[in-house]
C-alpha cells in the first residue's frame, strides 16, 4: 500500500501498525464545546489601545509572544482587571492553545505556560481550547505545528507581503488524527518527552550565558577600576593593569572589497566579510564559512591573532562588534577594520565586546548606515594584565563559550530529529 496516497503515518507504534487509517476532521472540531469561547480571536485593536496599557495587571498576549512552537517570555505589557472583565471573551488562561492569525509563519501555535494563570490576547491571537474527552492536547498543539499543516493555513491565508488568516477560515483547516485516543497521546507523549528534553538543555543553557555574563564582569576591570573584582589564584598579588590607548599598543589596516558576488561555494581562498561579524561570528574564528577565487595579491590576508571590527553596519549596536582571527591566510573584506595587536586578540576581542561594547557603539556615526572609523578606535582605552593573565582569561572564557557551542549544536541536533520524526508520525496531507 503506497501510505503517500493514503491517512496512514509512515512510522507508527507497533501496537498500531495493523490500526485502520487515520480520520479527517476540521480544527474546529478539536474545540471543547463545553467551554464557553474555546475557539474564539481577541478583541479588535480599537478595544484593547496602548491607552489601556498597565505597569502591572493582566498579561496581554502580543502576537511576539507567540513563537513558532514555543512561547516567548521577552515581550511583556499588561492591563487592568477590569479591562480584562470587559473584554471577557478575549481571555486565555494557562494551558490554552494560542495561534498567530498573522506571520511570519501565519497560524503558528504555543501553549499558554502554567504561571500565567489569566492573560487577554491582542487583537491578532487566536484561542483553541481542546475537548480532552477526544483528543490529546498536546497531539493536536504538534499537529498545528506540522510542515504540511502549516502549508494549508498559508494557501488559505489572504495577503501579499504579510499573510492573515481569519477564524472562520481557520477554523475550518483540514487535519488528519488517528481514530483512537490511545494512539493521540502514545504520539503526543513521544514528542513531548523531545520538547521536555529540549526545554532542560535551553535551561542549562540560559544558566551557562548568566554563568559567562556574570563572570565577565568580574574578570575584567570595570570603569574606572584597575583591577578586576575576580583572579586567578596564581595572579591575587600582581600588580594593577595597565591603561593604554589602542594606538599604543597596535597597528591598524582595512580589508580589502569583497562583494557578495565574488563568494562562490568551492572558491580557493577562504574569506571574511564585515557582515558576518554580527551575523554569525563569536569572539573567536576558527572556521570560515564564505569562500572566493579572488586571487590572494588583490586581497588583504589575515595574521594570527588580528582583531577585526566592521567599519560599517546597519546599527550601532552591530558595529561594535569584534572577533579574532585564529588563522593566518584569511581573506578580510572590505569594510572591516583590522586590528594588529601586543595584546592577546582573544582577550583583546572578548574585551571589546563586554566591557567597551557601548562606548564603541557611542564613537560610530551615521543613520540608515552607521561607520566606525581607525582614527576613532585609536583613542580607546584599553586596560590589560601581563601576557600570562590575558592568556588565562582567554583560555577560560573560550572554553566555556565551546560548552555553550556544544549545547547550542545538541539542542540543533535535538530539533533537527524532532522535525524528522513528527514527518513521519503524521500522515503527509496535501490538500
Amino acid at each position: 500500500m503506497n501510505k503517500e496516497n493514503t491517512l496512514i503515518p509512515e512510522l507508527r507504534f507497533p501496537e498500531f501498525t495493523n490500526d485502520k487509517e487515520w480520520k479527517k476532521i476540521l480544527l474546529i472540531d478539536t474545540a471543547d464545546k463545553e467551554v464557553k469561547w474555546s475557539f474564539t480571536g481577541g478583541p479588535f485593536g480599537s478595544n484593547l489601545k496602548a491607552s489601556d496599557y498597565t505597569p502591572e495587571g493582566i498579561r496581554i498576549i502580543q502576537l511576539q509572544n507567540i513563537g513558532d512552537g514555543e512561547f516567548k517570555d521577552n515581550y511583556q505589557i499588561y492591563t487592568s482587571e477590569e479591562k480584562a472583565d470587559e473584554l471577557l471573551s478575549c481571555n486565555i488562561y494557562a494551558g490554552d492553545i494560542i495561534l498567530s492569525k498573522m506571520g511570519d509563519p501565519v497560524g503558528r501555535a504555543c501553549i499558554i505556560p502554567d504561571y500565567l494563570e489569566r492573560c487577554i490576547m491582542a487583537s491578532d491571537g487566536i484561542r483553541l481550547v481542546i475537548d480532552q474527552k477526544k483528543f490529546s492536547k498536546y497531539f493536536i498543539y504538534s499537529l498545528i505545528n506540522l510542515k504540511s499543516i502549516r502549508k494549508l493555513i498559508e494557501k488559505k491565508s489572504t495577503g501579499s507581503t504579510r499573510k492573515r488568516i481569519g477564524l472562520d477560515t481557520l477554523k475550518n483547516i483540514n487535519l488528519i488524527v488517528p481514530k483512537k485516543f490511545k494512539e493521540q497521546q502514545k504520539i503526543a507523549d513521544c514528542l513531548l518527552s523531545l520538547d521536555e528534553t529540549i526545554e532542560a538543555y535551553n535551561y542549562k543553557l540560559d544558566l551557562l550565558r548568566d554563568h559567562k555574563k556574570g563572570l565577565i564582569q568580574n574578570l575584567f576591570p570595570q570603569k574606572g577600576e584597575k583591577k578586576p573584582k575576580l583572579r586567578f589564584p596564581e595572579f591575587i598579588n600582581d600588580k594593577e593593569w595597565i591603561t593604554k590607548t589602542l594606538d599604543k599598543i597596535a597597528e591598524f589596516s582595512k580589508g580589502k572589497g569583497i562583494s557578495k558576488a565574488d563568494i562562490t561555494e568551492n572558491g580557493a581562498l577562504p574569506c571574511i566579510r564585515y557582515g558576518e561579524l554580527y551575523t554569525y561570528y563569536k569572539e573567536t574564528i576558527y572556521d570560515v564559512i564564505s569562500y572566493t577565487d579572488i586571487p590572494e595579491k588583490d586581497l588583504v590576508l589575515s595574521q594570527a591573532n588580528d582583531v577585526i571590527i566592521p567599519s560599517s553596519g546597519e546599527t550601532h549596536e552591530d558595529i561594535a562588534t569584534s572577533s579574532c582571527v585564529m588563522l593566518a591566510g584569511i581573506a578580510l573584506g572590505g569594510d572591516l577594520n583590522i586590528i594588529r595587536s601586543k595584546v592577546n586578540g582573544v582577550f583583546l576581542s572578548y574585551y571589546l565586546n563586554n566591557v567597551k561594547k557601548r562606548e564603541i557603539s557611542e564613537m560610530a556615526q551615521g543613520i540608515s548606515v552607521v561607520h566606525l572609523y581607525s582614527n576613532q578606535l585609536k583613542n580607546l582605552e584599553i586596560t590589560f594584565p601581563p601576557k600570562g593573565e590575558q592568556e588565562k582569561i582567554a583560555k577560560f572564557l573560550s572554553g566555556l563559550d565551546e560548552v555553550i557551542n556544544e549545547l547550542n549544536k545538541r539542542i540543533d541536533y535535538l530539533k533537527l530529529h524532532k522535525k524528522g520524526l513528527m514527518q513521519s508520525l503524521f500522515p503527509q496531507m496535501n490538500d
